[in-house]
């Protein structure tokens, strides 16, 4: 599966856990938050709908999946060695979620620039999303797993589905390609932490510099490319982002195991 997990966050809501560790290795049920995201989409790519989906039932299993690293990257490096997960090298300087994915392009595309649909999971979200499920319900260009969740920060999507903007309605802030919109016109969902992107995205993406967020781009973009918005039946999903979420996080895992 083409899959990258965003695990080079400072985890500053994790402090003092990640004073000493990366947030990818804060552990949660005895084990760390990234093996938990690595142990899910393993499972996923073995699924049967996803391997239908893309013709693979006769070929040997062929995980293709990226980890990039930046706050205590050594010990993540660490973590992974002896494994098949590529790592997406940001020592130097954290490009955030749409850099991130732009310097890891080249793992998932060949000299042609095509290659399968790529899975983003942030490192820090535990949730029983069928991901195969997902793979089988992407349309478009990007498609963004949300939910009905409270927040305060919501996407906006027209009665297809496709994306329009994004609001917070805690300041009344709007941000859409398509001007002036009143958001209580649409769709507003909650973004889970979870996408597909199709690789024809990453031509758009190089006129991008090198750091920037992976929303911003899907809001500037919109208008042009089809940002599919995708809600999952009775998604249960956690961020596990704050101290006081560690131990909810081990009571979570139980009841959707």
């Amino acid at each position: 599966m083409n899959s990258m997990i965003f695990a080079a966050g400072l985890g500053t809501r994790l402090k003092p856990l990640t004073d000493t560790m990366p947030k990818a290795l804060v552990p949660v049920a005895g084990k760390p938050l990234l093996q938990h995201v690595l142990d899910k989409l393993r499972d996923a790519e073995a699924h049967q709908a996803y391997r239908e989906r893309f013709c693979l039932l006769e070929q040997p299993s062929q995980d293709n999946i990226v980890v990039n690293v930046h706050h205590f990257a050594d010990q993540i490096v660490d973590y992974l060695q002896g494994t098949a997960v590529h790592i997406s090298d940001e020592r130097d300087e954290l490009l955030e979620t749409g850099g991130g994915l732009k310097k890891a392009a080249h793992f998932f595309t060949d000299h042609n620039g095509e290659g399968h649909p790529v899975l983003i999971h942030n490192v820090d979200i535990l949730s029983n999303l069928n991901l195969a499920d997902l793979f089988r319900n992407a349309a478009g260009y990007a498609t963004l797993v949300v939910s009905e969740r409270k927040t305060s920060r919501y996407l906006l999507f027209d009665d297809d589905m496709r994306l329009v903007g994004w609001t917070n309605i805690d300041t009344g802030q709007v941000r859409s390609p398509y001007g002036q919109i009143d958001p209580s016109q649409y769709r507003m969902l909650a973004f889970s932490g979870i996408h597909v992107i199709s690789p024809r995205l990453f031509q758009p993406m190089q006129q991008w510099p090198d750091r920037f967020g992976i929303m911003d781009f899907y809001l500037s973009i919109c208008s042009q490319y089809n940002i599919h918005g995708y809600v999952p039946n009775n998604l249960q999903l956690m961020d596990v982002g704050k101290i006081d979420t560690l131990d909810k996080a081990v009571d979570f895992l139980a009841s959707i195991n």
